[in-house]
């Protein structure tokens, strides 16, 4: 009888948000695949759980996937683990669920922290809707697609960033986005020194081009705000409701019909038309 494989959450930072599913999932496991075995190591040590250990990391996730799948097939269950918060989301374990899926091998979770909605909820930003945008790209041309497809995304977005390239990502985003643009740097969420700084892009641009960052990053920026230009000239909205009277309509509700269509306020094309 095949075994499964269980993604388990792991602390992103503060090792009492563990939890004892989490730890026992652990426990139960014949073996654990681990993005870094050192990282992961220290955590079973920590709360002394021993177990053999497989490293499973981008680098060779095709290799060390199908000998994990192998071992799954034969009977096995193994935990599968990242350095911090649930593995498979911006992670190379969503290559190993993939291959499970498709082998037919049961994938359960244990749900753990993550830095995407905690950062989301401490941001203080509009979140009810969000997009999670991971990191972006180094390459410039793909860098430069991602960010242009953003330019009018009205969800708040969230990125992951490393200390090293804060600097450059937020001048990137500052310029495709606007300096204006809102937006929330949550630094080393649930750790010692955990921080979230408010402040618009182009102040935060030009802060961290001077002072250089400490520790991992997770942005908020806030979407894009709705457009309240009119989309037609006055000339052509009072046009549509001219329209709209002479199909028999009252001028109240041709200049109800004439704004939907025209991004103009009712009651400014209704005091027009009179004029």
């Amino acid at each position: 009888m095949p075994g499964k494989l269980t993604l388990v959450g792991t602390p992103i930072g503060n090792l009492g948000d563990i939890s004892p599913r989490a730890l026992r999932a652990l426990e139960e496991a014949d073996f654990i695949a681990a993005e870094d075995t050192r990282v992961t190591l220290r955590l079973l040590n920590h709360f002394g759980i021993k177990k053999p250990l497989i490293s499973y990391f981008e680098h060779n996730k095709y290799q060390s996937g199908d000998r994990i799948l192998e071992r799954i097939v034969s009977g096995e269950s193994c935990a599968l683990v990242t350095d911090a918060g649930m593995p498979a989301v911006s992670d190379p374990g969503e290559e190993l669920v993939a291959l499970c899926a498709r082998a037919g091998v049961e994938v359960t979770a244990v749900p753990g922290p993550s830095a995407v909605v905690t950062a989301v909820a401490l941001s203080a930003l509009p979140a009810g809707r969000f997009t999670f945008e991971g990191f972006l790209s180094t390459s410039g041309r793909s860098r430069q697609a991602h960010l242009d497809s953003l330019r009018d995304e009205r969800r708040a977005m969230v990125f992951y960033e490393a200390p090293h390239k804060l600097a450059r990502t937020l001048a990137d985003l500052a310029a495709a986005l606007g300096g204006e643009r809102p937006v929330s740097l949550c630094r080393e969420l649930t750790k010692l020194h955990e921080e979230v700084i408010r402040t618009p892009l182009g102040e935060a641009a030009e802060r961290f081009s001077a002072e250089p960052p400490r520790g991992e990053f997770v942005l908020v920026v806030a979407g894009a705000p709705e457009d309240s230009s009119p989309r037609l000239g006055e000339d052509e909205a009072l046009e549509l409701v001219r329209r709209y009277r002479e199909s028999g309509l009252s001028l109240k509700d041709a200049a109800k019909k004439a704004a939907a269509e025209s991004g103009w306020s009712r009651n400014e094309l209704y005091s027009r038309a009179l004029r």
